[in-house]
């Protein structure tokens, strides 16, 4: 496991070094978002019963921090070492593909878990949270931080250039994002769209997670977390085939 962990330290590093980029303005992002949102809608919109506006955005905020940070670390690791040509020092060390494949994934859901207590931090003095699941809180801020770290792999394996990345991130993973029910709740959308929005996995990372928080969700969380582990075990099990092949990483 030497070569895991010194490509996951590594990674830690990469992004640690210039922290103020990866995460203070992130959790700044997410904060403005906040004070936007929760300024314009406090008292036209009512979510769940006793649940004010800013206290039910907070989660949402929270989860879309982390999963976009997850994502931006190991896609953007992945396509800068392809870039500059330095991936070679990676691919040429007897390290296994499990070693790479859990190297990359767990770095990028360090990132992202740190970014999300970072906005949970800093949104405290708005409103108070109680954690009343905190189990079901953990299972869906780690998983859902490590498919997305597994998602960003495959980007960054894909993509050949920073160009063809930021497509990817624009077209799939901002609107997924965003129509997931991180500024409200999909019972409050026409009957076609609560249809559409339970085919996208987003919505039940989003869902389990504020979950977690007041104990209330559109979907029961244990069906949310049985289909968020199996995207993450069909993601993991096609990225390692990736790695395998060599597609794109061998020229």
């Amino acid at each position: 496991m030497a070569g895991f962990y010194a490509l996951f330290s590594k990674e830690l590093l990469r992004f640690w070094k210039v922290s103020f980029q990866t995460m203070a303005a992130p959790v700044l992002t997410a904060l403005l978002y906040l004070l936007i949102f929760s300024h314009v809608l406090e008292e036209h919109v009512h979510v769940y019963p006793g649940v004010p506006y800013t206290a039910f955005l907070i989660p949402g905020l929270v989860m879309m921090s982390v999963l976009q940070n997850a994502f931006a670390n190991s896609s953007s690791s992945l396509i800068q070492s392809k870039m500059t040509g330095n991936i070679v020092f990676v691919l040429l060390p007897p390290i296994s593909y499990g070693e790479f494949f859990f190297a990359y994934m767990l770095a990028a859901a360090v990132r992202g878990l740190a970014v999300g207590l970072g906005v949970f931090l800093v949104t405290l003095p708005f409103v108070p949270l109680a954690v009343r699941e905190p189990l079901w809180l953990v299972a869906f801020a780690v998983t859902g931080s490590c498919i997305l770290g597994t998602l960003g792999m495959v980007a960054g394996i894909w993509a050949e250039k920073f160009d063809q990345l930021a497509a990817f991130q624009n077209f799939i993973i901002m609107p997924l994002t965003f129509l997931s029910g991180v500024f409200y709740s999909i019972h409050s959308l026409p009957a076609f769209w609560q249809a559409v929005s339970r085919f996208n996995p987003f919505f039940y990372m989003i869902d389990g997670f504020r979950y977690g928080f007041f104990g209330i969700s559109d979907v029961a969380p244990s069906l949310s977390l049985a289909i968020v582990a199996a995207c993450f075990l069909a993601l993991s099990l096609a990225t390692l085939f990736l790695l395998r092949s060599g597609y794109k990483l061998r020229f």
